[in-house]
């Protein structure tokens, strides 16, 4: 009887943020271990059903990460990173292509109807325009050139709020279109930024590798629980976020500048961490909040 009672006990917990979240849009980025890891996929695909259960709409932006560099190894293509954004040549382009498309894409929307969710694909190259991603290095003024990825300049919400408005959870791959016609990778991380702010949602999860934002990245008992989006260039400047963890850290601000209002890190290996960080008082994750909220 006890163990029934805790249920209840949990259920109740997560009422009012039922209720406040109800009818609201909430994207979220799927990568990492949890888009390797089948176990931990398809808890946070449940997840994400859940949400669609209780009344939530989400919306569903994924990247092929881990996937796309085995499928170019097995071509004979290096994968190559500058800072923290893969380096997509001619070749590189078809892979991911394929990857994401056929394969991860494909796998996630039969996961959620099997899960008796309502979910389609988004064609990324329809819903992102881009403009090739060119930058000067800071410190020697080399141009930067990352080959065949873009960055979004719009996103077409046109396409996206219809399948919102019939229930349908729109899972979208970070592929974009650019002003010559090619196709162009997007940073997953950027793209799902991208469609948080096209659509100034209540909520932009990020599900990653890590426990959140940690004040010493060895040690998950240093997680931030909270942080304001005023308080990370110090986290910057000391070295804290660096890698990959750069480009992660730069949507979120574009996002929070854009009318985002919180934004949530969490780490996809731990089951069910999507329905802990957004349901549960104390949260598991790292939560970004802009510059004006308590």
């Amino acid at each position: 009887m006890q163990e029934l009672i805790k249920k209840a006990d949990v259920l109740i917990e997560a009422m009012p943020y039922i209720q406040k979240f109800r009818n609201k849009v909430i994207v979220v980025k799927a990568g990492g271990s949890a888009m390797e890891n089948k176990e931990h996929l398809q808890g946070m695909l449940e997840d994400v059903t859940f949400m669609e259960c209780v009344g939530m709409l989400p919306v569903l932006v994924h990247g092929g990460g881990k996937s796309i560099s085995r499928k170019m190894q097995e071509a004979g293509i290096q994968s190559k990173f500058l800072n923290g954004f893969r380096v997509t040549c001619e070749k590189s382009i078809k892979v991911v292509e394929q990857v994401i498309k056929e394969d991860v894409n494909y796998d996630i929307v039969k996961r959620l109807t099997e899960l008796g969710a309502t979910a389609k694909t988004l064609p990324g190259e329809l819903v992102f325009r881009v403009e090739k991603k060119v930058e000067k290095d800071e410190k020697t003024g080399e141009l930067l050139d990352w080959g065949f990825v873009g960055e979004p300049v719009s996103v077409d919400t046109d396409l996206i709020m219809p399948l919102i408005a019939a229930g349908i959870i729109p899972v979208i791959y970070p592929l974009g279109t650019g002003p010559d016609g090619k196709i162009y990778n997007i940073n997953a991380d950027t793209a799902a930024a991208a469609v948080a702010k096209a659509l100034k949602v209540w909520k932009l999860a990020f599900l990653t590798d890590v426990p959140g934002l940690m004040r010493n990245p060895e040690d998950p008992e240093t997680i931030i629980t909270t942080i304001k989006a005023s308080q990370i260039s110090e986290l910057k400047d000391k070295g804290i976020i660096k890698g990959g963890m750069l480009p992660k850290v730069e949507s979120m601000l574009e996002a929070l500048d854009a009318g985002v209002k919180k934004i949530h890190i969490i780490d996809g290996r731990m089951p069910h961490s999507l329905l802990l960080e957004i349901f549960t008082d104390k949260g598991v994750g790292t939560e970004i909040l802009r510059n004006e909220q308590d």
